[in-house]
């Protein structure tokens, strides 16, 4: 019987082998990071967060939280305006990173933030809080994403119903009846700037019983809230709601 001529084919090297492996892996590693992520945006794009990994926490810590979810049409105008005019005003003018804040706050030796409003939202809702470059890095890659695929009103509306205006009173709806005995839908433009001004230290400040450095604070976001209506800096998420 004649022998086979045919030659047997050499395995690659066991090095080039894990190699190959491993940058399998790595590809499968980024494409299912990706489709997470992704998912994640789009989920909340319709969907309201229940729970914030921030309320989860006040929640050990104290035993209770206060909140009530209130849809965008659910939310005086007024106080939409007014947080933009306070946290944000060049919100309708920017993809989600406000480069000139950002660059004014390095400027500043971060004494003043430069987060804007849709950075917050991606804090809020997908990370952790504490100031680190690693979630500052992943926040960066998020914010454009979240504003890619949810609307100004959309971003807005989640702000307003995650952000704690007291210890333990997380979003407007609860803040209205906790300070003002009122609802979202029924804030005059003065409670509305006073919820306005003590976001940036809800745990020290009060919107019921102002000092005057609130006061003057919201005296300020007032006039900021009619200056952004005026000049069309309100357009992207008033055009519909009034």
């Amino acid at each position: 019987m004649a022998k086979s001529t045919k030659k047997t084919e050499a395995k690659p090297p066991l090095t080039a082998r894990l190699k190959a492996g491993f940058r399998r892996w790595v590809w499968r590693l980024l494409f299912a990071v990706t489709v997470t992520v992704l998912g994640a945006v789009l989920l909340y794009s319709v969907v309201n967060p229940r729970m914030t990994p921030y309320m989860i926490g006040q929640y050990r810590q104290f035993g209770f939280i206060e909140r009530e979810w209130a849809d965008f049409d659910d939310i005086a105008p007024v106080m939409a305006r007014s947080v933009v005019a306070a946290e944000d005003a060049n919100y309708c003018l920017h993809w989600g990173l406000d480069i000139n804040a950002i660059r004014t706050a390095m400027e500043d030796g971060a004494a003043r933030g430069g987060s804007t409003i849709s950075q917050q939202v991606v804090k809020n809702v997908y990370l952790w809080q504490g100031r680190s470059w690693v979630r500052k890095s992943i926040e960066a890659g998020l914010t454009p994403l979240v504003e890619l695929f949810w609307s100004k009103s959309r971003i807005l509306e989640v702000y307003l119903n995650v952000a704690e205006f007291d210890q333990g009173v997380f979003g407007v709806q609860a803040a209205a009846d906790h300070y003002f005995g009122t609802t979202a839908a029924n804030l005059t433009a003065v409670q509305a700037a006073r919820l306005a001004a003590v976001l940036p230290s809800p745990k020290t400040r009060d919107a019921a019983d102002p000092t005057n450095f609130l006061r003057n604070r919201a005296a300020q976001i007032l006039d900021g809230a009619a200056t952004i209506q005026r000049d069309g800096r309100a357009d992207c998420f008033t055009a519909n709601s009034g």
